[in-house]
C-alpha cells in the first residue's frame, strides 16, 4: 500500500508564518494578515513511510468564496525510502476576500491515485491599509 505522510502544512508570507494543523483548519486573522499583492508560500512537509521509492505530485488549488479556483500549480518529484521534503508554491492574490487553499498529493498528474488526505486552509486577504 502506497502511504505519503503529510507532518504538518505552513502557510509563509515574507512578513510572518501562520500554521495550519493537518485536516481543515481556520486560520484566525488576528494572528496573521495577508495583504493583496503580497507573496503567500504554500509549504507542506512531506514524508515517504515506505522501503521504497514514490513518485509523486504536489498539488495547490487555492479556491474564492465562490468556489471558483483562481490559481493551480504543481510540481512533481520523487522520494526515496523514509525520505522528506517540504515543496513550496507560490501564490499572490490580486483582490480581498475569503479563499481555501487545498494541498494534494498524489501519484503523479495523469494519475490521480492519492497517496495522502487532502489538506485544506482558510485565509483572509484584506487590502492594505493607508
Amino acid at each position: 500500500m502506497k502511504i505519503l505522510l503529510f507532518a504538518v502544512a505552513l502557510l509563509i508570507i515574507s512578513t510572518g508564518t501562520t500554521y495550519a494543523e493537518p485536516v481543515t483548519t481556520q486560520v484566525a486573522s488576528e494572528k496573521k494578515q495577508h495583504i493583496v499583492d503580497e507573496q503567500i508560500m504554500i509549504v507542506t512537509d512531506i514524508s515517504n513511510g515506505q522501503d521504497i521509492q514514490q513518485n509523486f505530485a504536489y498539488i495547490t488549488q487555492v479556491t474564492n468564496d465562490e468556489n471558483v479556483v483562481i490559481s493551480l500549480s504543481w510540481l512533481t518529484g520523487s522520494l526515496s525510502p523514509r525520505q522528506s521534503f517540504s515543496p513550496a508554491q507560490s501564490w499572490i492574490p490580486t483582490e480581498s476576500g475569503s479563499y481555501t487553499i487545498q494541498i494534494f498529493v498524489w501519484e503523479s498528474i495523469t494519475n490521480p491515485e492519492a497517496l495522502s488526505p487532502p489538506l485544506s486552509m482558510s485565509v483572509n486577504v484584506h487590502e492594505r491599509q493607508t
